[in-house]
């Protein structure tokens, strides 16, 4: 059945320009709030969804331009033989060449075959649907899909609520089961009484089949259902037609009592089961109502782990699980542009799997920056708390993720980012050699790289740039942190007991600490584990005593770098 080649957006809501060429198994659409990514399900829903009637405003044109109309087009190819049927739509057929992208005006040899379905609004605001043709334009010629083809390719929409898939309404789900209906009227003047259950028993014959697809695939995905599912009068129901018959448990109680996480899931099963004849769905915010285990299962159930997708998905995700459970060539990377917007497959990007397996939460966000430890990572942490106290923007309001860079591993990890499309910079020590070609191939290719003064590690900045103050804070807090005795013994060893503690800390009370004090202090504090080597340490030096001490700093590249950084993260 039908696939979707190609789509493109014009002067569509958030979206001024789009083309995409989506794949055929998951499409998962991630990336920051508000860049478009539901914008791009609605268009696919509005140009092949089965409606008579649609209604637009004002508002879902780009940037208010009612000169300008909407057009939403979709390719759609692997077209089965009644929609390549040369009677019905000869005329409209056009081939697609997988390799350049290229939609030609005519099927042709190695090309696959595909129609276009092309929705317009004007600023009358009255929706238009034709099949996209230079050979019928040319001709005077206009059409649009047969009805009975529109309902057979309209995707399942999955939103907020499943509701309307739970009976046998129009566009539902279940009306796609079977070709099965169930004939109401003689039960009309029963079920204005009490024909709930004389009702049920007729169904169960009437939609035998679809009941049987609804008991298996709610036992398979774990769907609690009491008893046998059953087809009765719906009591919200004010006309008893096909749309006022419902799906009900054994107990009588309607199916759409069922949690909003398992309605989706049951939803999602049912869609697999008819994917021959109905093989796309779209899914907004695919974890919403859902618990991790069960996110993963809806993955599974629409072919995440499948060579050959059993249907084609588009699905929108702020879910790390999602993310991680999804291989890269399932990823697509929604972002607006100056040119138009982008949807970026991160199947392209190389080998980045590990990557986004390992931090699934920064592939949500619109800038990463890489620091290469824990300690980097705890110093912004701390930095960004203090900045929000005086109601300064925060990191994530600002989509900014920090990422352990590990060490050696940091650019390797910085450029599989920078691969993936993201605005990405690294925060690296300065104290050892750097691998020079990873960070002259990450800087050419747009990077930004943050550093301490040459030689110097995070602490050794910490300790020569602080003020006196400062550093006497900074020294009283390893002592909270590891012990007076353990410290003591750092200052000793690493300064071949040249300096004492209690020296140190008599020569700092009166307001003076040397170049050699600071720079032993430095080594001392990264001895071993080290003073300050986690995350939650450096986060609560940076927020206490950093922060407040930057003002007074007597030099070095500590408030410079940590200047620069913040810069970097406000104009991203």
């Amino acid at each position: 059945m039908a696939r979707i080649r190609k789509i493109e957006i014009r002067n569509f809501r958030s979206i001024a320009r789009l083309d995409w060429f989506p794949l055929s198994g998951i499409n998962c659409l991630i990336g920051p709030g508000d860049s478009g990514k539901s914008t791009i399900l609605d268009a696919i829903d509005f140009c092949l969804g089965a409606r008579r009637n649609l209604t637009f405003c004002d508002d879902d044109f780009h940037g208010l331009r009612l000169d300008q109309p909407i057009q939403v087009s979709v390719t759609l190819g692997e077209l089965d033989s009644q929609l390549r049927s040369m009677e019905a739509y000869g005329l409209y057929l056009r081939g697609f060449n997988f390799q350049s992208g290229v939609i030609e005006p005519e099927p042709g040899s190695g090309l696959d075959t595909v129609l276009t379905v092309e929705l317009s609004v004007g600023d009358d605001l009255e929706p238009q649907w034709r099949l996209v043709s230079e050979r019928a334009a040319a001709l005077g010629q206009s059409r649009s899909l047969s009805w009975a083809d529109r309902v057979r390719l309209a995707p399942t929409r999955l939103g907020q609520s499943g509701e309307h898939n739970l009976s046998w309404k129009r566009g539902s789900i279940l009306n796609k089961v079977s070709e099965e209906r169930a004939s109401a009227a003689s039960a009309i003047a029963q079920a204005a009484r009490d024909a709930r259950i004389a009702f049920g028993d007729k169904a169960k014959d009437q939609l035998g089949e679809a009941l049987a697809a609804v008991q298996t695939t709610a036992s398979r995905l774990g769907v609690p259902i009491a008893g046998q599912v059953q087809a009765l009068l719906d009591a919200h129901g004010v006309n008893v037609t096909g749309g006022t018959i419902s799906l009900h448990g054994g107990d009588g109680v309607p199916l759409r009592g069922l949690g909003l996480g398992s309605v989706r899931l049951l939803v999602a099963g049912l869609q697999r089961h008819v994917a021959g004849d109905a093989p796309m769905i779209l899914i907004d915010e695919l974890e919403h109502g859902l618990e991790p285990h069960r996110i993963i299962r809806l993955l599974t159930e629409l072919g995440a782990k499948e060579q050959a997708p059993p249907l084609q998905a588009f699905v929108t995700s702020h879910s790390p699980v999602a993310v991680r459970e999804l291989s890269i060539e399932q990823l697509h990377v929604v972002r607006p542009g100056p040119f138009g917007h982008t949807v970026s497959w991160m199947g392209r990007a190389g080998d980045v799997q590990g990557t986004v397996r390992k931090f699934p939460d920064a592939l949500l966000a619109r800038s990463v920056l890489v620091c290469e430890g824990a300690s980097e990572v705890g110093l912004i942490r701390g930095l960004d708390l203090y900045r929000q106290a005086t109601n300064r923007p925060s990191l994530t309001a600002l989509g900014v993720a920090l990422v352990d860079g590990g060490g050696d591993t940091t650019f390797a990890r910085a450029s599989a980012f920078q691969q993936m499309g993201y605005r990405t910079g690294v925060l690296r020590d300065s104290d050892i050699a750097v691998h020079g070609n990873l960070e002259a191939a990450f800087l050419q290719a747009g990077g930004k790289v943050f550093k301490w003064t040459d030689g110097h590690a995070l602490e050794d900045e910490l300790f020569m740039s602080l003020s006196v103050g400062g550093a006497k804070l900074l020294l009283e807090r390893a002592i909270d942190l590891k012990e007076e005795s353990v410290v003591s013994d750092h200052i000793r060893s690493v300064s071949q007991n040249a300096y004492q503690l209690e020296t140190v800390r008599n020569v700092a009370a009166f307001g003076s600490l040397d170049a050699a004090t600071r720079a032993m202090l430095g080594r001392a504090s990264r001895t071993r584990k080290g003073w300050f080597k986690s995350v939650s340490a450096m986060e609560a030096v940076a927020q206490e005593i950093v922060a407040p001490d930057l003002h007074q700093t007597t030099g070095g590249q500590l408030r410079p770098t940590i200047d620069a950084i913040f810069a970097w993260i406000d104009h991203g």
